[in-house]
């Protein structure tokens, strides 16, 4: 019988490991295990108790929803289900600890996704233990519709699609989401809430060996979270992406250990001639199941401009990396570079596994210059909504950086900074607003009334000029300010109370291209800070605020650096020697005998 040929092309090698290859693979096993990237069995046993619990609430959502849809049809009622799906790491049987859990709630096609907001949250915490539900958040104006919430610590993100071919869900707990037909009548929103676990599954039925990928993977996505470069909505690769382009170097190599898999990823991607696209199998054209454009750059012009693109497998095939700009790609090689130099020498046992996952140097030795991007917000809620749209908008600021002539490279860092402030008067919110961190309450501070107050600002200076006046209403007008007559006052003694203002900060590291003196971006930020405020459904003037700030590197903030980093100082510059009074002597000597005229 011929063995099955996974991928596109033939594999490049389907040699047996060597023993030292084993060698090396048990040492990457247990590197990751002393990482800590593998989650123990309790944790494990309660994302399994939270599922079922979940499934439970999907099928009472189900019910209500169908109760309130046809009230007149019990059957119907009796026999409504929901049915809850994973996908991501989870999924994959990569996940670690505190890894959250990508979720996915199926229902017959009555169901309509107003429903799912209005029943669902609801649900969670009345069917939950009490206080297992935190942090809720529903997200209508997502592109694909999605409830943030934690359950027993652990975050989860649960999206929702109804079925338009099914009036009932099977009652089969084999039951799958592999059938094309499936996305009949799907639009592409409700198409990208399926495909999460069709492309998961599929990924795992398209690699040799699914032991040797799990590692493998987990492996890949370390190294790429220590150098942070994971994070679609920033414009690195997100974990689809990596998955696909390790699950592509398992085709190729399909005999091999999980630590040979590694080695060999640095190498194959490093020499991938992008933008050739990593697929897993050939793309399917000329299904007529729904209306979903497949990724195809001899038809769309927008799919030509893909820098790196990497292709999911399941129907429709789409771009998972549309988001990896000019200067995410060239941070992206410099880092597959060095990682290939590192697993070389590692295969040759002169290096450990633990070299190829030291930490990034974004805030340490990474860059002179800095952009901050501030949200911030008077109210909790308000932040989570405001901050959540601003982290998705901020590559487009990096699209723009990307095109000045001054700037060699703009990388944005992989996740934004929360942080609480407590303030009482209107100049002391100005000034967290434009990055003062004067008035920071600590985490162990977060339950006390007393506030210590840390005197630290992100201070603009130059030679980079963003802000040339705060303009577009973000910040110093009148109706976005609190004005001291609307703090309320303690009624014992007449005092202002303290406003809790809520900050998330995210960070570019600019480098300048060479001989560049000073740098003027107003025309960039203003134009990105009317982007993002231009959009009436998210942006409240009244509670919200948005500005971007310069930061030299010694001017970051203490907690962007973890124990044991060094922290930029400021260079102290060199006086010039005091003259001699020989030299002096000298000089007026020589200016007495110099010639008139």
């Amino acid at each position: 019988m011929m063995e099955r040929t996974f991928g596109i092309t033939p594999p490049i090698s389907t040699a047996l490991p060597t023993e030292a290859e084993k060698r090396a693979n048990e040492a990457l096993a247990k590197e990751l295990r002393a990482q800590g990237t593998f989650e123990p069995p309790s944790e494990t046993q309660k994302r399994e108790d939270i599922l079922k619990r979940l499934q439970k609430i999907a099928d009472e959502f189900v019910k209500r929803a169908a109760a309130e849809k046809h009230p007149k049809s019990p059957y119907l009622v009796r026999n409504a289900r929901g049915r809850i799906f994973t996908y991501g790491s989870y999924r994959l049987g990569v996940y670690g600890p505190g890894s959250d859990m990508d979720t996915l709630v199926v229902a017959p096609r009555y169901v309509d996704v107003d429903q799912y907001f209005k029943i669902f949250p609801a649900l969670l915490e009345e069917m939950a233990p009490p206080g297992a539900i935190t942090d809720l958040n529903p997200v209508p104006d997502a592109f694909v519709p999605i409830i943030k919430f934690e359950f027993n610590d652990i975050s989860i993100d649960l999206i929702f699609c109804p079925i338009q071919s099914l009036g009932e869900l099977p009652d089969d707990k084999d039951w799958n989401l592999h059938d094309n037909n499936l996305l009949r009548g799907l639009t592409e929103n409700q198409v990208r809430s399926l495909n999460g676990t069709r492309v998961t599954d599929e990924i795992l039925s398209l690699v040799p060996e699914p032991a040797t990928f799990r590692l493998a993977i987990r492996a890949i996505k370390l190294w790429a979270q220590r150098k942070a470069i994971y994070a679609n909505i920033l414009g690195y690769p997100g974990g689809i992406a990596w998955n696909i382009m390790v699950a592509r170097v398992c085709q190729l190599y399909p005999k091999a250990t999980s630590a040979v898999i590694v080695s060999k990823f640095f190498n194959i991607m490093l020499k991938w001639p992008w933008p050739v696209p990593v697929v897993l199998k050939d793309i399917e054209y000329g299904l007529t199941v729904n209306q979903v454009a497949v990724w195809n750059p001899k038809i769309y012009h927008g799919d030509r401009h893909h820098r790196m693109p990497i292709i999911t497998p399941s129907y429709p095939s789409m771009c998972t990396t549309h988001n990896v700009g000019k200067s995410a790609m060239a941070v992206i090689q410099e880092e597959l570079e060095k990682g290939a130099k590192v697993t070389d020498e590692i295969m040759l046992g002169r290096r450990p596994w633990k070299d190829l996952f030291t930490k990034h140097i974004f805030f340490t030795t990474g860059f002179k210059f800095y952009l901050t991007v501030i949200s911030s917000s008077k109210t909790r809620e308000a932040q989570n909504k405001w901050a959540s749209f601003i982290e998705s908008r901020v590559r487009h600021l990096v699209m723009k950086l990307d095109m000045h002539n001054s700037i060699q490279l703009a990388r944005p860092f992989n996740k934004g900074y929360d942080r609480v402030h407590r303030c009482r008067t209107d100049a002391q919110i100005e000034q967290v607003q434009a990055g003062s961190l004067a008035y920071l309450v600590k985490a162990e501070d977060l339950e006390k009334p007393e506030v210590k107050t840390e005197a630290k600002t992100e201070t603009p200076s130059e030679p980079v000029k963003t802000e040339k006046a705060e303009t577009n209403g973000v910040k110093g007008e009148e109706d976005g300010d609190v004005k001291l007559g609307d703090i309320p006052e303690n009624p014992e003694n007449g005092t202002p109370l303290e406003i809790e203002i809520y900050t998330t900060n995210h960070y570019i590291g600019l480098q300048l291209n060479e001989g560049a003196k000073s740098l003027d971006l107003s025309r960039e930020v203003n134009e990105f800070k009317s982007f993002c405020m231009s959009n009436d459904k998210i942006f409240d003037g009244e509670l919200m605020c948005l500005t971007v700030q310069h930061v030299r590197n010694f001017d970051l903030p203490d907690d962007v650096f973890e124990p044991g980093e060094v922290k930029p100082v400021k260079p102290v510059k060199k006086k010039r020697p005091a003259a001699t009074e020989e030299s002096a002597k000298a000089d007026a000597k020589r200016q007495k005998t110099a010639p008139d005229g």
